[in-house]
């Protein structure tokens, strides 16, 4: 039996799973590590965190199992965070992570400056916060002195292939998050790079998400008990990972991600944009493309609802009183870290508007969840707009896991929602491109319909669905109108 490890390198842990050449999962282990927010509004970690969490959570996943059988590691990341070494391979600074909100001044002279459409051309997407080039520049203008020790520049699931390999690279799907890849073409942008002020040398090299790039290095093969044949694929970032994971290959297929952040990812053979800028258009790790909106806050404003406000960890007790859909006075809006898709504003705020002296406790339970639906659903009527006709959807990720979050997405975006067996997502992911990367599978789409298996399909109430449509009118004519109010509170 061959065994195949999938690293899902997440914000505020490492998810790694063990899975077999029949694609059943073996075992799931978790490691946590701090998150810093040094200054408000920024968000950073320390790589070598990853390394050593990843490295105890691997000698655990396969303390059961004969290591020597272990064939393939591979990985979901985290995308966009911006990872440095020295000539020495030292990481210079804290990684800049993808919710980190410093780079405004950045972002703005990229999209005003150099222009979203000389941008879009270079790299079929327009200038975000949480990018990575805007990180780049930031460094260069206020820490001149770490951007000239920088040797090596990656994401940070290629740091954990680094340590294991000692291969500079990274894969499509992830690079085309740092605004450096030429996404169409699939390679680094020579016009972004020169902006940026870095070499082709301190690139990465590319691969395809299911290509091997190396075998481990002996002496951490011995650390971690496993054989050196062990290969490490690509991997991918976490959103495409995740699809992977959910079985979201091929042609005009559609998963939401319901995470710390939240996603609406739709997968395609051809390479295609957004005229608006509003969704990324990226390359999959099933070697095509996807569009994808993503929004920065889903399942984390649950958490911080839940958590932080209320004070209770029983979410399913909160959400057992929840019964009118589609009738709530109170809105929420979800921009607990500012938004990405479809507004790209980093000062926009979580916002509560409706309330009156009758408004209960599980009012504003719901608008959360509703809240987080609507957003979701911003994007994906952009996806609609560009003539996609989507008829159903994956979905997963922690907040998934809420039958009734699933019933308002259903809902609210009026179409079959499918959960799937395994709500592994990106640790899946990463596991099923490895098993491809040693030929286990003839190819990602092979794998996802061999894994992959739909459990339960929520249809939307056509009396539900044509009262949340009622309430997404309202719910877009929210931000527009408080929208110049967010910079003033700041």
């Amino acid at each position: 039996m061959k065994y195949y490890i999938g690293v899902d390198l997440g914000t505020s842990a490492v998810k790694l799973l063990l899975m077999d050449q029949e694609g059943q999962v073996v075992n799931i282990v978790s490691r946590e590590y701090p998150l810093s927010f040094p200054h408000p509004g920024w968000s950073e970690q320390n790589p070598e965190d990853w390394w050593e969490q990843s490295k105890e959570g691997i000698r655990e996943l396969i303390s059961k199992i004969d290591a020597a059988e272990v064939a393939g590691i591979s990985f979901g990341g985290q995308m966009h965070g911006l990872v440095i070494l020295d000539e020495k391979d030292q990481v210079i600074r804290p990684a800049i992570l993808w919710n980190d909100g410093r780079t405004t001044k950045e972002t703005d002279y990229l999209n005003q400056v150099i222009g979203k459409e000389k941008l879009s051309e270079y790299t079929a997407n327009i200038a975000f916060a949480g990018f990575t080039a805007p990180k780049l520049l930031w460094v260069k203008e206020n820490e001149p002195e770490n951007f000239a020790k920088i040797c090596k520049i990656m994401l940070p699931k290629d740091y954990l292939a680094y340590c294991l390999t000692g291969v500079h690279c990274c894969d499509y799907s992830d690079a085309s998050g740092m605004l450096l890849l030429d996404v169409k073409n699939k390679c680094w942008s020579e016009q972004m790079m020169e902006i940026c002020g870095v070499s082709r040398e301190q690139m990465p090299e590319l691969f395809e998400s299911y290509e091997k790039v190396g075998t481990l290095k002996p002496e951490v093969a011995k650390e971690l008990g496993l054989p050196e044949t062990c290969l490490v694929a690509a991997g991918a970032g976490d959103n495409a990972a995740a699809a992977v994971g959910t079985g979201t290959v091929g042609d005009g297929q559609c998963n939401v991600s319901l995470g710390t952040s939240g996603t609406i990812f739709i997968s395609s053979e051809n390479f295609g944009v957004d005229p608006h800028n509003a969704l990324h258009a990226f390359a999959h790790a099933d070697g095509h493309y996807h569009l994808m909106g993503c929004m920065l806050s889903a399942a984390s404003c649950n958490k911080w609802w839940m958590d932080t406000i209320i004070g209770t960890k029983d979410y399913e007790k909160e959400q057992k009183v929840i019964e009118k859909l589609g009738e709530n006075h109170v809105f929420f809006l979800p921009y607990l870290m500012g938004e990405r898709s479809p507004h790209n504003d980093p000062q926009a705020r979580g916002t509560f508007i409706g309330m009156s002296m009758d408004t209960t406790r599980a009012d504003m339970t719901q608008a959360v969840l509703e809240g987080v639906a609507f957003a979701i659903r911003d994007s994906f009527e952009i996806a609609k707009s560009l003539g996609i006709h989507i008829e159903r959807t994956r979905i997963c990720g922690g907040g998934a896991k809420s039958p009734l979050w699933r019933k308002i997405i259903a809902n609210v975006l009026n179409i079959k929602v499918d959960r799937i067996a395994s709500e592994e997502g990106p640790a899946l992911g990463g596991a099923m491109l490895a098993a491809v990367a040693d030929g286990t599978f003839a190819s990602v789409e092979e794998a996802a319909a061999r894994i992959v298996k739909v459990v339960e399909t929520v249809e939307p109430d056509p009396e539900i669905a044509e009262k949340y449509e009622t309430q997404y009118r309202k719910f877009v004519q929210i931000y527009p109108t408080v929208k110049a109010l967010f910079p003033k509170l700041s």
